[in-house]
């Protein structure tokens, strides 16, 4: 165990490599990815005093980490701000013993997404239901009236999913999910999200009569049908 600390603490990425891949030796640690396991653990045992109980031998902390760090790579937490943003919420929790990795990875998501003036995924849900009960009283969608450009695009773009896949309430549920964190992304690059556009109409252009009878002939014809 003590040897992990000193890796961390000195942020050396191939003992840390050694630590958690030796079945793996093509996979390596960046220097990035030191800096985001010393800062979370660091957080991390500071909320859950509980955390270091548990671990009972230098094995049961590897273990740990390394699932850890599997689920961030797997779920694209790369930085420490996705971190930070996971442990305000983490902050809150009464309980002193550590979250699973989707749990604190859903947290990084959620604080990510209020960061960015986004609502959390219960609150995009019960948007989408909500446009979709009083879509009827407004001309169009660009006349409702959105909390944000974000909001606009997101909920109108579940809206359309839901009704042409004929999503299940959970099927919904992780689109919004899906939404929040490519908006979210979006937001973080600095994007600026465009306010709603008024799409123009298509115009049923009636025929005149001559180029209607040319093409009533030219479906009888395929047909065999003979001129009455």
């Amino acid at each position: 165990m003590r040897n992990i600390v000193t890796a961390i603490q000195q942020r050396d990425g191939r003992s840390l490599q050694q630590i958690y891949g030796q079945d793996k030796p093509k996979q390596q640690v960046t220097e990035q990815a030191v800096q985001i396991f010393n800062e979370l653990f660091r957080q991390l045992k500071g909320a859950f005093p509980a955390l270091m109980a548990n671990i009972k031998s230098q094995e049961d902390l590897n273990e740990l980490r390394r699932q850890w760090v599997m689920a961030f790579a797997e779920n694209g937490i790369h930085s420490i701000a996705q971190v930070n943003a996971g442990m305000k919420i983490a902050r809150q929790q009464p309980t002193p013993f550590l979250p699973s990795p989707g749990q604190f990875i859903a947290w990084c998501n959620e604080g990510a997404s209020t960061a960015a003036g986004l609502p959390d995924e219960d609150a995009l849900y019960a948007m989408v239901m909500t446009y979709s009960a009083k879509r009827g009283f407004y001309d169009n969608a660009e006349d409702y009236p959105w909390q944000s450009n974000a909001a606009y695009w997101m909920v109108t773009g579940l809206f359309s999913m839901m009704r042409g896949q004929n999503l299940t309430e959970k099927e919904l549920r992780a689109k919004c999910r899906s939404e929040l964190r490519s908006m979210t992304s979006r937001i973080q690059s600095g994007e600026d999200i465009p306010p709603p556009r008024k799409t123009i109409p298509k115009l049923y252009r009636p025929v005149g009569n001559e180029k209607g009878l040319d093409k009533i002939a030219e479906i009888r014809q395929k047909l065999g049908m003979r001129k009455s």
